[in-house]
C-alpha cells in the first residue's frame, strides 16, 4: 500500500525538484511494473477522481488514459531515457491548451505563465476543493449486478470516479481499501447462486471500513478547512453540547486528542493510520465519558470501535443543565503564554450552555476571538483594547447567537412540517409589511441553512458562506 501511494505522488512530480528527473522516471516505472497496467490504471483512476473531485467522468477519464499511456510507453523495454520527461513535459503544454480535455482549474492558468518543471509542479499540486456533501448513491444489488454484467471494466471505472470524487477527502490508503472491497463484493456475490444473502454477509464484513470511510472523509474535511487549533475547538465544543456536565479540563485532552489523529493520519501513507489511531481514540473518549453520560455508555458497549464512534458522533446535543456563572479569564492571561487556551474557555462554556448553537456560529466566534486577541496583544493598551473589542464583539452577535440558537434549536426538536409551519410564523409576525415573495425567500433561506447546518456532520466551508452574511464586518474573518 505504501508504495502505491508513493507511486501516485511521484506521478504528481512531487519530488522531481529535489530528486531529479531520472529518479522520477525510474520510480514510477519501478512501480508500473510492479503493479501492472491493469492496478496501476485502477490506482491512477482513484487518485484523480479524489485530487479532482469536481471534474466530470470523461475528463478524468482522458487525464488517466494519458498518464496510463505515458507509463506504458516510457517504461517497455528499450525506451528513450528522456521519454518520460518529454511526455510529462507534454501533458503539461496539454493541459494549458484552451481545449484540453483535462480537469479545469482555476489556478491553471496562473501555473501556465510559468515554464519547464515549476510549470509541472505548479499543475502537479492542484487540486479541486471537497464536495460540501458526498453524493454517492450506492443503487440496489440488482442495479448493481445489472451495471456489472453489462460491462464489468465500465462499472468498475465509473464506481471509482464517483465514489472517490464523493469521499475525496477520506485518506488514499483509506480509499484504496474501500474500493478494492466493494468491487471484490460485487463480482462475488453477483455470480453467486444466492447472491441476496452473498450480499447481506459481505456488506457485514466491509462495514468497518465502509464507517471509517464515511468517519474520516468527515473528520478530514473539518481538518482541511479549519486546521488543527480550530478543529480542536470544534471537536471540544462538540463534546460540551453532547456532555455539558463534563469540565473543560475533561474534554480539552480528547479534543486535543482527536486533532492530532487528524494531523498525522488525513494525509498519511500507512494502510492502518487512521483505523488504529480512531480505534485508540475512541477507546480514550469511552473511558473517560461512558461513566459520566449513559448515552456515552450504550455507544461504547459494542466491540467495533468503528461503529461506537459513530454512534458517539451521531449524538444529539444534551439539554443545557443548571450551571452557574462562568468565570471570565483575565485579559493578561490572554495575551500571556497559554492565551489561546483561555480563549477558548469561554467559547466552551457557550457552547456548554446553548446545545444548538451550530458548529459553523462557534467556528466564526472562534475566529473573531482570534482576531480581537492577534490585534489587541500588539497594541499599545492590550487589557483596554480587549475591553473595548470583546464588549462590541459580544453586543453585535448577541442577535446571531439567539437566532441561530432558536433555529437549530426548533429544527432539531420538530418535525420538519411543524418547523416550517413554527418558522413561517415567526417571519410573518417579525415582517408584517413584507411582500409575499419576499418571505418566501427567506423562509427558503432559513430553511436551507437549518438543514445543511445545524447537523453535527455539516460541511464546515459551506455553513461558514451561510453565516457570513449574518456577521458584522469587524468578526467575519477566518
Amino acid at each position: 500500500m505504501r508504495t502505491a501511494v508513493t507511486l501516485l505522488l511521484l506521478l504528481a512530480a512531487a519530488h522531481a525538484a529535489h530528486r531529479g528527473k531520472a529518479y522520477v522516471r525510474e520510480k514510477v516505472c519501478q512501480e508500473y511494473r510492479m503493479l501492472g497496467k491493469d492496478n496501476f490504471r485502477t490506482l491512477t483512476i482513484i487518485a484523480n477522481s479524489r485530487k479532482y473531485s469536481n471534474g466530470t467522468f470523461e475528463e478524468i477519464g482522458h487525464l488517466v488514459g494519458a498518464i496510463v499511456s505515458l507509463a506504458e510507453t516510457c517504461c517497455a523495454d528499450g525506451a528513450d531515457p528522456s521519454c518520460y520527461d518529454a511526455g510529462s513535459s507534454a501533458l503539461s503544454v496539454k493541459s494549458c491548451r484552451p481545449d484540453s480535455p483535462f480537469p479545469p482549474h482555476p489556478g491553471t492558468a496562473e501555473c501556465c505563465r510559468r515554464e519547464g518543471l515549476e510549470q509541472k509542479l505548479c499543475l502537479a499540486a492542484l487540486r479541486h476543493p471537497a464536495r460540501p456533501l458526498p453524493r454517492y448513491l450506492q443503487p440496489s444489488d440488482t442495479e448493481l449486478c445489472r451495471a456489472f454484467g453489462e460491462d464489468p471494466g465500465a462499472f468498475a471505472d465509473r464506481f471509482l470516479y464517483e465514489y472517490s470524487s464523493s469521499y475525496s477527502q477520506a485518506p488514499l490508503p483509506v480509499l484504496l481499501g474501500s474500493t478494492r472491497t466493494f468491487l471484490s463484493m460485487v463480482s462475488t456475490c453477483c455470480i453467486s447462486p444466492a447472491p441476496t444473502v452473498c450480499f447481506l454477509k459481505e456488506k457485514l464484513q466491509r462495514k468497518t471500513l465502509s464507517l471509517l470511510t464515511l468517519i474520516s472523509n468527515r473528520a478530514c474535511s473539518r481538518f482541511s478547512a479549519y486546521g488543527k487549533d480550530k478543529v480542536t475547538f470544534s471537536y471540544l465544543s462538540s463534546l460540551a453540547q453532547k456532555v455539558p456536565t463534563a469540565s473543560f479540563e475533561d474534554l480539552l485532552p480528547l479534543a486535543e486528542d482527536a486533532a492530532e489523529v487528524f494531523s498525522q493520519c488525513c494525509d498519511s501513507e500507512a494502510e492502518d493510520c487512521m483505523q488504529k489511531k480512531l480505534s485508540e481514540h475512541t477507546a480514550k473518549v469511552c473511558a473517560t465519558l461512558s461513566p459520566r453520560d449513559g448515552r456515552f455508555a450504550d455507544c461504547c458497549r459494542g466491540k467495533n470501535l468503528m461503529e461506537n464512534y459513530f454512534c458517539i458522533l451521531a449524538l444529539p446535543p444534551a439539554p443545557a443543565p443548571e450551571l452557574p456563572e462562568a468565570p471570565e479569564p483575565k485579559n493578561k492571561e490572554l495575551c500571556g503564554m497559554g492565551g489561546a487556551l483561555q480563549a477558548t474557555r469561554p467559547l466552551f462554556e457557550l457552547a456548554r450552555r446553548q446545545p444548538s448553537l451550530p458548529d459553523a456560529v462557534l467556528a466564526k466566534l472562534y475566529s473573531a476571538s482570534e482576531n480581537i486577541r492577534g490585534e489587541c496583544c500588539s497594541a499599545r493598551d492590550p487589557s483596554a483594547c480587549l475591553d473595548s473589542k470583546h464588549k462590541q464583539m459580544w453586543a453585535e452577535l448577541s442577535p446571531l447567537l439567539e437566532k441561530a440558537s432558536q433555529l437549530c434549536g426548533q429544527y432539531t426538536n420538530l418535525n420538519f412540517l411543524d418547523f416550517k409551519k413554527r418558522l413561517q410564523d415567526s417571519l410573518t409576525q417579525t415582517m408584517p409589511k413584507a411582500s409575499p415573495a419576499l418571505l418566501e425567500q427567506l423562509l427558503e433561506q432559513h430553511i436551507s441553512f437549518a438543514s445543511t447546518c445545524c447537523p453535527s456532520d455539516a460541511p464546515p466551508l459551506l455553513c461558514a458562506s451561510q453565516v457570513q452574511p449574518w456577521l458584522p464586518l469587524h468578526c467575519s474573518g477566518g
